[in-house]
């Protein structure tokens, strides 16, 4: 069986026969965990190992831990500080920026891979344009040539710990005041403008990052559709231009943004038509049932091996990695860190 292009949630701690009925449905080919799915470190990796033993090859599974406000597992993991500090800390020592980068990313993929999971949903290339509230903190800075040498290190630090970075959410989320969850955000500026935000993300495409997650958001000046569901902006700028040949992630189906697209098997469709690989379905289990009871059959050889790369590498026992002396070392970067003058980081 190969991996189908739904990613869909679980509903609970441990797998129920009605998410294992659904895991093992071919059109879907990964699994994305939350907060309501973690109590310790112990009981989600055995999640994650029921997850991967449904079918061959394994589910991917996946968790947005970027860290800051966004970071699903906090018992028993590291609590790692919001990128605009790692930012910050450039700003002021550009080389304890960038080691502060590639150990909290390496430091966050590892502790995940300690438990089995593949992909962590970051880093963020957005730029703090100081208007998105939903980007907010979770940008690294304003500068994309900083934002894009940031999150290589912070990529390069994921890499080093087994786990393919997805840099989000192309071509740019913070220069919009609407929140993409609740409502169709749209970008009124010239093409030329949005190019700024592109920045970051062509120098990750040269360095080899395997995964790209989309905007759920409107370019008005180029296209009438977000780009999360357009030709243009994924088949034309992402692999024509910038000759991106990793993984295209949508955005969340059921986020009010792609609702323009119709009901769910048509959002579906619309994702997959425009060029992305595999397309989040979270918190509607009704939506992913109707998906997977109308939506046909659907085969796409070029996607399954780019989804393949993104399986995560090596094994960690999460006991025993924090016992080591990387782990020790990337942990001291982090409370060197804190005692910076002007930064503060997080517990």
């Amino acid at each position: 069986m190969t991996l189908g292009p739904l990613m869909v949630d679980v509903a609970g701690t441990s797998l129920t026969s009605a998410d294992r009925e659904i895991l093992a449905h071919p059109l879907v080919g990964g699994v994305i965990l939350f907060s309501r799915n973690y109590a310790n470190p112990g009981q989600v990796r055995e999640l994650v190992s029921q997850i991967h033993q449904v079918r061959s090859p394994a589910l991917l599974v996946a968790v947005d831990h970027e860290g800051g406000r966004v970071q699903r597992f906090k018992e028993g993991f590291t609590h790692l500080p919001p990128v605009h500090v790692i930012g910050r800390q450039y700003d002021m020592d550009h080389k304890r920026g960038n080691e502060l980068a590639e150990a909290s990313g390496w430091l966050m993929a590892a502790e995940l891979r300690a438990i089995g999971v593949d992909i962590s949903f970051a880093p963020v290339l957005d730029l703090d344009w100081g208007v998105s509230g939903v980007i907010g903190d979770r940008a690294f800075h304003r500068d994309p040539e900083v934002v894009g040498e940031l999150t290589r290190s912070y990529a390069r630090g994921m890499r080093k710990a087994g786990m393919e970075a997805t840099v989000k959410h192309f071509p740019g989320h913070g220069a919009v005041v609407a929140d993409s969850h609740y409502k169709l955000p749209i970008d009124r500026r010239r093409f030329e403008d949005v190019r700024e935000d592109m920045r970051p993300f062509e120098r990750l495409v040269n360095w080899g990052v395997c995964s790209v997650m989309m905007a759920h958001v409107v370019y008005s000046d180029v296209d009438e559709w977000p780009a999360s569901l357009s030709d243009y902006w994924i088949k034309q700028v992402l692999r024509r231009e910038m000759n991106f040949r990793g993984a295209v992630f949508c955005d969340d189906l059921s986020m009010a943004a792609a609702a323009v697209a119709g009901d769910m098997p048509e959002r579906l469709r619309r994702a997959l038509d425009t060029g992305c690989d595999m397309v989040p379905l979270c918190n509607d289990r009704t939506a992913v049932l109707d998906v997977l009871d109308r939506f046909g059959d659907y085969e796409n050889p070029p996607a399954q091996l780019r989804l393949t790369r993104l399986h995560g590498r090596g094994e960690f026992d999460l006991e025993v990695l924090k016992s080591s002396a990387q782990w020790r070392a990337a942990i001291q970067i982090i409370q060197d860190c804190s005692s910076s003058p002007g930064l503060q980081l997080d517990a």
